[in-house]
């Protein structure tokens, strides 16, 4: 069992990945703006606090096995996210990822195709900068797991395909994961570590 720290624990990425935490025995210190709707649950610790605000962000995972981090790219930073992580002393962060940086064809992202939707550009660049970030880490032990083109709300398969750098796409041209199978995949990478250091993607 792990004492795993979810930040944007309430989030929709997030909370599914608190529920599979807790159905596979883990203790869960639930991190959120507001963490209130989550008192009361057995095996979770809520806070609320903001990532933004590094020393309460520190003291909140100290202690902690590893940090999953469930943020919008775009509005907490990497740095935000790795430097209290590391200076608490906790040797893994997993990130929920994005689908933007994965790759199409060689050297052409998902964001660089001409039909990708401007409403995501600024998020998908952040994500492909953080990832960037994540790869010059030189101390922590990182993962960052990429879901597929639709990120959706789904039900728990658990039947699903891992690959590295390039978008799945099943066999009727469709790229997705639920949200209940993805936190699947990031658990099974805590429980049975294959990818540190290193990009993952999870599809059908």
């Amino acid at each position: 069992m792990s004492n795993i720290a979810i930040i944007g624990a309430t989030g929709r990425a997030g909370s599914q990945l608190l529920e599979e935490a807790l159905r596979r025995g883990h203790s869960v210190t639930a991190i959120a703006r507001d963490a209130s709707s989550l008192a009361g649950r057995a095996g979770v610790v809520p806070k609320s606090l903001d990532v933004s605000d590094a020393k309460a962000y520190a003291q909140a995972v100290a202690g902690h096995d590893v940090v999953i981090s469930s943020t919008h790219f775009s509005t907490v930073s990497a740095q935000t996210t790795i430097e209290p992580v590391k200076q608490a002393g906790v040797p893994r962060l997993l990130v929920v990822g994005g689908a933007g940086s994965l790759f199409v064809a060689p050297g052409v992202r998902v964001i660089d195709t001409p039909n990708f939707p401007d409403e995501y550009k600024v998020e998908a660049t952040a994500g492909a900068a953080f990832l960037d970030v994540l790869r010059a880490e030189k101390s922590l032990n990182w993962t960052f797991l990429s879901p597929s083109a639709l990120f959706v709300e789904g039900e728990r398969t658990g039947a699903f395909r891992l690959g590295k750098d390039d978008l799945l796409i099943d066999a009727s041209g469709n790229s997705s994961i639920s949200f209940a199978d993805f936190a699947i995949a990031m658990l099974d990478e805590i429980e049975r570590p294959a990818h540190p250091r290193q990009r993952f993607t999870v599809g059908y």
